[in-house]
């Protein structure tokens, strides 16, 4: 069986932009429901998600089915987890806190079978989900992609994004915030203020300079839409936690309306805006 070809690869070679689904609750099920919900790509992410390697291969075995091109965060730039991860199926990985071009070299050898990296070979569920020719054609067909969350990052950038090998930087606008302007903003998505337009601008005009490509993480639909008009390459649109979160919320608001009309519940109020400020 040959190997299929990456999704995400097609869409950017036809000039369109990736809309990314984004996993943290550990559930096949939950799997299944957001990959037929339109998707070009849905991310497992199993650094802030509460998903274990088990439930990750699970996921990725629903997602199949789909023709969405799974992809998978990984805990951290750790040899072991990204290997795996691959090994298991995934189209691509995004890997956090990418400091340097030494992280990012690091992390390429790590996706990247000998020559051009030190990933150890053995495919196993690989071979059967993504074709028999995977070793082949992997070095060419799967994405690898570095998060760009800190000062440290951001003071790299250049060095970073001319690492051979890479195919995109990814941005997590909670931990950019955090790590450029500390605690002065709220943490969240979908940011406004003039200097983290200005650093979102910057890694996606530096990135294409380079040429690789620029995801980011959004909290709307909104929002991830001004992103690809800016020429933003893949877009996240919120993530399984979030869009639970506000869809029971909304329901259990018009319910309580409707019964009365008078009523403003004030109970769990909160939990919306949690959810919303977590760290991506």
């Amino acid at each position: 069986m040959k190997m299929h070809r990456n999704p995400i690869r097609k869409i950017w070679s036809e000039g369109g932009g990736v809309i990314n689904g984004w996993l943290s609750i550990p559930s096949p099920f939950c799997a299944e429901i957001m990959a037929s919900c339109g998707y070009d790509s849905v991310t497992i992410d199993t650094q802030h998600g509460a998903i274990g390697y088990d439930a990750m291969v699970g996921m990725l075995q629903a997602l199949r089915a789909s023709g969405v091109a799974p992809m998978v965060r990984a805990p951290w730039l750790e040899p072991g987890a990204i290997m795996k991860t691959l090994d298991a199926g995934a189209w691509g990985v995004i890997c956090p806190m990418v400091n340097s071009r030494a992280d990012a070299e690091r992390l390429v050898s790590y996706v990247r079978y000998p020559p051009h990296g030190c990933r150890s070979f053995g495919p196993t569920r690989a071979n059967f989900a993504l074709g028999g020719d995977y070793a082949a054609v992997a070095d060419e067909e799967v994405l690898c992609f570095a998060m760009i969350e800190t000062a440290e990052a951001m003071n790299n950038l250049e060095e970073i994004v001319q690492t051979p090998g890479l195919d995109g930087v990814y941005v997590g606008p909670a931990d950019l915030t955090l790590g450029l302007t500390g605690r002065r903003y709220r943490t969240g998505f979908d940011r406004d203020e003039p200097e983290m337009l200005e650093a979102i601008h910057r890694i996606r005009t530096t990135a294409h300079t380079a040429g690789i490509r620029m995801g980011l993480h959004n909290g709307s639909a909104s929002y991830a839409a001004k992103a690809l008009s800016w020429g933003c390459d893949l877009v996240t649109i919120s993530n399984d936690v979030r869009l639970l979160a506000q869809a029971a919320q909304e329901s259990v608001a018009e319910a309580r309306r409707l019964i009365a009309p008078d009523h403003s519940p004030t109970e769990g109020a909160g939990v919306l805006q949690q959810t919303s400020q977590a760290s991506y």
